[in-house]
Formats: C-alpha cells, structure tokens, sequence
C-alpha cells in the first residue's frame, strides 16, 4: 500500500472530496490584492504590511483583514429570510452539555477563553437545521465553527486578534492529517540535525554526553543588609520539600529577608537585534534536567554547561525572527518592570530562539505555522518552574508573567509533542468555516442573513486580547488593531463607560444582521457586577429580549436556570431571541403603546411550558420596564397595576405565569416529569438571593404552601448568596409582601388579598424614596444606606410623571456603584439626561 494504508487512504480521499466545493468557490472570486482598498476602512483593519496580511490570508475563507466576501459566502449558502414563509419557532435550550476538555480538538492549541466545541454543539443543533449558517463575531481559537462544521452547518467567524482568526482558520480547514504528521516530523529532524548540539551535556561521569530536558534559571536578588549578591534558587527554594520560602536567610549576612525587600541585581549589554544597549534582570542556571536513553538525571550545570551557554550568546542567529517593541498595557508592565523585557526576542533564552528561528524559516504553509504558534508561550520565559510539579509546561494563564525561576524547555521535545496532538485533531474536523479579521462594531454583512449566534465576547478587564497574543502575532507579522477592543484597559483609556458603549455597538450589529425570530446565546464569565450589568445592558439596548440565565453545574455538565442578579461568579449562559418582524414593527409603530399584553405574551411564548425565573411577576415586570424605558416610551403600568393585567390575560400557577395556551403543555410537563410538589418543580432552578427583587423572588417561590418564620428563615440564609445592598430584614420582607395567618406566612390567595399587598408595598417604597429625595434636593453629601427598590419605584412613577430632573436630582447622589451594578436604575438616568437635553 505504500507509505499509506487503507485507513489513510479513506480518510486522504474524504479530505480531497470535502475540499472540491470550496475550490469551486474560491475560483469564482476576485483577488484579494485588488480588494484590499475596498476595506481598508472598517473598523479593526490589522496593523502590517499589504504582503503580510496577504500572505496570511487563503481568501476566500480566511482573509486576515475584514473578509470582503463575507456576502458572496452568504449568497451562496445562505438561504433569504422570508417574512411570509418563516415558521421558525424554538424556545431556550434546557439539557445536559458535555464539557469536553479532553477532546485532542480543544487541546491541539491552546486559548486564553475557549468553550469546548462538545458543549457549542448542544446549542447548535438545538437552535438550528442543516445547512443553516451560525455566526461568532467573538470567535476565539474558532470552536463554534467547529461544532458547526461537525453538525452540517455553516459558520461565519469574525474576530478583531489575527492570531484569533488564524488558529480559527486552521481549526476550520480540511488537512491531510497524515501528511502534516511527516512534513512536521522531518521538518523537525532537520531542525535538530543542525542545532540538536546547543541541547547536550556531560553526565555527572565528566565524559558521557546527555541530552537537556529543561534548564531552570533563577533570579539573582541584592541583599538589603549587606549589598550582596545572591541567587533566589539558592536561598529561597527548600529542594527536599520542593517549597518556595516566603521568607529566607541572606547567604553572605544571614539576616532573614523576603523577595519583597530585595532589588533585583541587572545586567547590561549590546543586543545585536535591535541595535542598542538594554538592560535586564540577572539570570542563571541553576539546575539541569537531561535523559541518558531512558533515564533522567538532574545537575547543577557545570563549565561544559557554562561555556555551551557563553557560545550561543556570542554567536549571531543566522535566520529572521521578530523583534517587535511590546506595546504599552496592562500586562506588559510586569516583564518590563522586572526583568527588563521589552522586545518580542526577550521573552527567549538566545538558545531557544535560535532553534525557533530556524524551524520558522521551514514552515511555509499555515498549517505549518499553527504548528509552530503552538508551543511559543510554553518554551518562553512565560514558564515557570514549579518544584514537585510533574507538567513540563506552567506558565501563568492570562498573563505576560516572568517568574523569578524559570523552565527553559527543550523546544525538539515540546514540538515533537504537538505533532501527535495536532494530528489527532485534524482527523476530526472539517470544513465549514468562513473567516474574516475585524472589529465587530461595523459589518459588511447585510442584513438579517444569520439563522444563529453563539458567542463569548470579552468581559471587561478580564483578558487583555491584544497585548496576550502580541507574542504569536509578532511571528506571524500581522498585529491587533486595539482601536474598538472592548475591553476595561486604562493605557487604552478605556473604562466601564466606553466598554458598555463598544459592546453595545457590536451587540447591535449582531441584531441587525440576525434573522427575525431567531436566538443569541452569550457566555459570561466575569466576577463583577458592573459588568454583568453592562452585557446586560448591551444585549437589551440592541434590541435583543434576554429570555434565560442559566449557570453551569460543571460536575454534573447540565444548566441551573437563575435569576440574572448574583450569579456573577458563575460562568453564566445568556439566551436572548430577536423579536419577530411583525411584532418589531408594530410595536415601533405605536412606541409601544397599547402593547404591553403583547409583549408579555410574546415573552411567554418563548420560553418553555415548564418551570423558568423568567416567568416569576418580578422578571416580567423587569423586562417590560426594559423595553420601555431604555426607548424612552411611556410606561403605564406600576407593580400593582401590571399584576391586574398579569391577571387579567394570564394565568399563575406554581409562582409561574403562563399564557392560556400554555397551561396544557405545562400541566403535560408536570405528569410527563413525575413531579407533584413544588419542591420537586422547582429542582434545577437557583435563585441567588443577592437583593430584595430576587430575595422576594424566592420567598414567592417558597411559600408554595403556609410556613413558619423559623422554617423560612433557616431555608432563606442557606438560599442567600451575597447581600450588599439595603434590604428589609426577613420579618419585614414577609409582613410587608405576604399573608400572616394562624402563626404562618403565605402567599396572597384572593384578589383582594393581593391588591392590599401591592398597595401596602407600593405605600412604604414611595415613602422610602421620599425621604431619598428630600436628602438629596437638602444635602451635598452622597446617598447612604439606598434601598433599590425604592429607588426603582420612585424612579418609575416620576419616569410616568415626567419629573426627569427629581431622577437626576437623587441619581447625582447616588454612589457609581448603584448604577454601574444595576441596568434598571441607570436605565431611567439615562434617558432622563436624553429627555432634559432635548427639552432644553
């Protein structure tokens, strides 16, 4: 069978078969050299020369620039949206999702955030068909695209990082697996024919030669007691325990120090690259771990090691590599404050970017590349060397952080490595994916052409993209135009304000570019309220309707739904649906008047006929509130007067609302599921008792049958998460909100009973914001001990009664925090500054 075998030959052939269609296409284009011109313009245009982005570039599947062919892809496998004919209807998506971590596809090249592609099929083949084109204009290393391409959908993948879209790109391509694996291999043998010399050393016998592992260098650190030199490694590190001290003795004066106390000892010299003198931390070996055959040994690095190190430095690398200034940012400052490192080239040991500069010089094709890309941060000075811990490769994730120790691996093994688990991805994906490099603030895409988006954007000052993928862009000579990065960056002069502003312009152009009556699903991941609430606030203001929260239960790998309030330190699943046409338009229209029955109900419609928060009276009450306020029409309805009109169309049961057409389905739901008690309905579902909308959220939810203060009690402090806000005490939530009767709490069962709960509360928060109001129209001083739902009512009735400036009057009192944290709040500020600014 020759150098392939039947297995090979299979799956050689199935390649070649799944490519022809993509060559059809890519014949039919025009150059990408004489369409450069025409977006050149468009927000996130890359920073490089023309060759270099072209060079990238294997248009018109991936261009490394905004992707002028975005729409001939579309044209091609797209399908219209016609209004007359869309019977699409979905509801979100409930089930158990698999993580897959250990997929050789989520682990062939590593990200800074990467959902498993396993986990993206689940939402993929919920909210789709075959044939239907899924959209990430966030798309990281391109696993969307990859679950697309896996369930016979199409993927259009937009990112603003080039070195996103290229591992994008490779992911998404069809590759002979068994090619790539020799081409790689005998790259790599020729590689180390040439340079395997600058990896040997003498065994401890003084004449055996070894080949190196790894080489720990340390820090060298100045006494501030005796202006002594001595070596971290030396002082600091217990070798029995494998323990870094945090405090030491001096080995010169013995006085006890720690690291902090220290400066670091420098080093200056010419470095030939870029032509000037540089000054870094002192580095040096400190121990060697090498192999004689099968057997490892570990050393302190003797004279034979020494003048190896000397020969390499005085040598000059004979191949290109680059030397890009690092840019200015946030997690740039630590290597160049400590350790001097403020090129590109830095971040190797000169032995290391010999070898890498000349296995780059080999590959010339973006397969190759990929390769190459994969193993730049792990052979960096990025690795920290960690005592007692066996994984060859530590550097610290999200950052450009140069330890004081570090682990110089050997590049032939980390490479040779990779083949393998490249080539085990690479037989298991195929094409599918359409790729372009841009801001997504502004598309070139037309109109309503996507039947799906799943996305995981940025999350404020979580991740600095463009200053973490400095290092593999620098290689591939194509850079991140951070001009529309959305992120919280102060160099960028970037804060919470034009973050939100930047999400909400790219949640808007994925509305726009979405089909009607189609979903969204956003992952989050971030620790902070404020930006919780500016994703929030992003995705609402584009017009999108958030119909579910859910949390994952990684142990279990399934969804707990939750209310959006305090679950911000959980990775959350937001999924959100396009308003259907007609709806939009009427509801434009009439700027919402007379439609609220329609907007509940076209909310209820699209949530499941089962248990959901999102039926709850408080979510609802929210999202109308929402849709209203932030397009500055009239409100009509306070809490008491939506209940009448909940009432009214609706029908509760269980705590939840549903349309009259739903109370089948949900009853179906109750027996198909086996469950009788509330308790039992309610399993899966997680309110996070964080304020006093969720916390009467769950005492609602709670009192499905009379019951004890002490039995309410003890159940509502194990449901709490987090509390910082000003909230009634327990007892008052409950006099206040529900029926005491015979020595027990319940709901409020009759009408009668319900319209004195609502008025009674409606009472005591107009009070509440009263005295709010007098304080801030009588004090200078900020607004202590605020109670948000007073805040929220006084705020809607003066909203009703145009009385903008009593809004502004209290809000300019208010601490940042109130109304960075909560949407709802700063909803009516901002409109009441839209609304005093056009009277004026």
């Amino acid at each position: 069978m020759g150098k392939y075998g039947k297995k090979q030959i299979a799956l050689k052939y199935e390649v070649e078969e799944k490519a022809k269609p993509r060559d059809d296409f890519a014949h039919s284009i025009k150059p990408l050299k004489e369409l450069l011109d025409s977006v050149r313009h468009l927000d996130g245009f890359p920073l490089g020369e023309d060759e270099d982005i072209l060079a990238l570039s294997d248009p018109p599947y991936y261009t490394a620039c905004p992707n002028p062919y975005i729409n001939d892809f579309i044209q091609r496998f797209g399908k219209p949206y016609d209004p007359k004919q869309d019977d699409y209807h979905c509801t979100p998506f409930v089930g158990d999702v698999s993580e897959g971590k250990n997929d050789p596809i989520y682990n062939a090249h590593s990200y800074h955030t990467k959902v498993p592609h396993k986990a993206i099929m689940k939402f993929i083949e919920h909210y789709t068909k075959e044939g239907d084109i899924v959209f990430d204009g966030f798309c990281g290393s391109g696993m969307t695209g990859v679950a697309a391409q896996l369930l016979n959908r199409r993927a259009l993948l937009v990112d603003l990082c080039p070195a996103a879209t290229f591992i994008a790109y490779n992911y998404n391509t069809p590759v002979d697996a068994e090619e790539f694996e020799q081409e790689a291999t005998r790259i790599l043998e020729e590689v180390e024919e040439e340079c395997g010399w600058m990896y040997e050393t003498l065994h401890t016998d003084g004449e055996t030669k070894g080949r190196i592992n790894y080489t720990v260098w340390s820090d060298v650190f100045i006494c501030p007691y005796c202006q002594n030199e001595y070596v971290f490694w030396q002082a600091a590190v217990d070798q029995k325990r494998g323990k870094v001290l945090a405090e030491y003795k001096c080995p010169e004066c013995k006085a006890k120090i720690t690291k902090r106390e220290c400066e670091r000892a420098e080093i200056t010299f010419f470095d030939q690259a870029i032509g000037r003198e540089v000054t870094q931390a002192k580095q040096v070996p400190v121990m060697i771990n090498y192999s004689m055959g099968k057997k490892r040994f570990e050393k302190e690095p003797d004279q034979f090691d020494l003048d190896l190190i000397q020969k390499i430095e005085d040598s000059t690398i004979p191949y290109w590599f680059p030397t890009n200034a690092l840019p200015e940012g946030h997690n740039t400052k630590q290597p160049k404050r400590s350790h001097g490192v403020t090129h590109v080239h830095h971040f190797y040991t000169k032995r290391n970017l010999w070898i890498l500069a000349k296995l780059f010089s080999k590959c010339d094709t973006n397969l190759l590349k990929l390769w190459f890309n994969t193993q730049l941060i792990n052979i960096s000075k990025l690795n920290r060397y960690r005592p007692m811990v066996s994984f060859p490769y530590n550097p610290l994730s999200g950052t450009l952080y140069i330890p004081s120790q570090i682990s110089e691996a050997n590049v032939f093994t980390a490479y040779h490595n990779r083949i393998r688990r490249l080539s085990r991805a690479y037989k298991k994906t195929r094409p599918g994916g359409f790729i372009g490099t841009c801001s997504l603030t502004k598309l070139i895409l037309n109109d309503l052409s996507i039947d799906y988006i799943f996305t995981d954007p940025p999350f404020g000052s979580n991740l600095m993209y463009s200053e973490l993928n400095f290092l593999w862009e620098a290689w591939l000579k194509v850079f991140t135009n951070n001009q529309k990065e959305a992120i919280v960056n102060s160099t960028q002069n970037k804060g919470l304000d034009e973050y939100k502003a930047l999400m909400t312009a790219c949640f808007k152009e994925m509305y726009r570019i979405l089909k009607p009556n189609r979903w969204i699903t956003v992952v989050f991941h971030n620790s902070k309220a404020s930006v919780w609430n500016a994703i929030q606030d992003a995705i609402t203001k584009a017009g999108f309707v958030i119909a579910q929260v859910t949390v994952m239960d990684k142990k279990q790998g399934s969804f707990k739904q939750v209310t959006s309030a305090g679950a911000v330190k959980n990775d959350l699943i937001i999924n959100a649906y396009k308003p259907k046409q007609e709806f939009s338009d009427r509801f434009l229209k009439s700027a919402g008047q007379g439609m609220e029955q329609d907007f509940i109900a076209e909310h209820l419609s699209r949530l499941p006929a089962e248990p959901n928060v999102e039926r709850t009276e408080q979510m609802l009450y929210s999202k109308l509130l929402a849709q209203y306020v932030q397009r500055g029409y009239i409100v009509r309805y306070s809490a008491r007067q939506f209940h009448r009109l909940l009432d009214e169309y609706f029908k509760e049961v269980d705590g939840y609302w549903f349309t009259r057409e739903q109370l089948p389905q949900y009853e179906e739901w109750k027996m198909a599921s086996g469950l009788e008690s509330i308790e039992e309905i309610k399993t899966g579902q997680r309110v996070f008792v964080t304020d006093e909308k969720t916390a009467l959220t769950w005492l609602y939810q709670f009192l499905d049958k009379p019951r004890s203060f002490s039995d309410i009690y003890t159940a509502y402090h194990q449901a709490v998460a987090l509390i910082e806000d000003e909230i009634p005490e327990l007892r008052d939530l409950l006099d206040s909100n529900f029926i005491y009767e015979d020595k027990l709490y319940r709901r409020p069962h009759t009408k009668d009973e319900q319209e004195a709960v609502e008025a009674r509360r409606e009472r005591e928060l107009e009070r509440a914001f009263d005295v709010l109001l007098a304080e801030a129209q009588s004090s200078s001083r900020r607004l202590r001990n605020v109670r948000k739902e007073a805040l929220k009512h006084g705020f809607t009735k003066a909203y009703q009664e145009q009385r903008f400036a009593d809004i502004l009057t209290v809000a300019k009192k208010l601490s940042r925090k109130i109304l960075e944290e909560n949407g709802e709040i700063n909803d009516f500020v901002e409109i009441a500054h839209i609304k005093l600014g056009e009277d004026s």
